[in-house]
C-alpha cells in the first residue's frame, strides 16, 4: 500500500522504541513452494527426508523466515514510510527452527538513528528485529539499517 504523503519519517524513530510488526501462522504448503523455489533444501521439502535429518521433521528455510519478516515489516510500517531502502542488514542469525504450524511474531526496536553525511535529506535508522515463535522462544534475530527521507532535511542532525 502506497500513500501520497508518507506516515513516517527518519524523525518518527526515537532511539528505544520498541514495536510489534505482526505475527503470522506458517502453513506447512507454504514452507514446501518456498523452499521449491528457493532453497530446496531436503529438510524444507521432503517430509520423510526431514524426519531423518537432525531437525525431526520439516523446517521453513531461514530465508522463507525473513521473508515473512519484511512482509510484516511492509505491512506496519515501511509501506507508510518515506523509505529510500537499505544498505543491509548485519547480524542475521537463525536460532532455532520454524514448523509447520508455529506462529511467530516479530518486534522491532530502534538502536540508532543518525543524518546521513553524504545526503542530507537521508536519514539512517539502525534496527533490531527479534522473532518469536508461540513459545516465546527467539528463532530469529538480525539488525540492520533503513535510509528514510527527512522531514526537514535542512535542520540540525540529531
Amino acid at each position: 500500500m502506497t500513500t501520497k504523503e508518507p506516515k513516517y519519517y527518519w524523525e518518527d524513530f526515537k532511539v528505544g522504541e520498541v514495536q510489534q510488526i505482526g505475527e503470522k501462522r506458517v502453513d506447512r504448503d507454504e514452507i514446501i513452494e518456498f523452499a521449491r523455489q528457493f532453497d530446496p533444501q531436503p529438510f524444507h521439502i521432503d517430509e520423510a527426508a526431514a524426519k531423518r535429518s537432525m531437525y525431526g521433521g520439516l523446517i521453513a528455510s531461514g530465508w522463507h523466515t525473513c521473508a515473512m519478516i519484511m512482509r510484516m515489516m511492509c505491512d506496519a510500517y515501511l509501506a507508510q514510510a518515506a523509505s529510500v531502502g537499505s544498505p543491509g542488514i548485519e547480524n542475521l542469525k537463525w536460532l532455532k527452527p520454524v514448523r509447520p504450524g508455529d506462529t511467530i511474531s516479530a518486534r522491532r526496536t530502534t538502536l540508532d538513528t543518525r543524518a546521513s553525511k553524504s545526503k542530507p535529506d537521508i536519514g539512517i535508522v539502525n534496527n533490531l528485529w527479534e522473532v518469536f515463535n508461540q513459545k516465546g522462544e527467539l528463532v530469529m534475530s538480525m539488525q540492520g539499517h533503513g535510509m528514510f527521507r527527512r522531514r526537514n532535511s535542512g535542520g540540525a542532525a540529531t
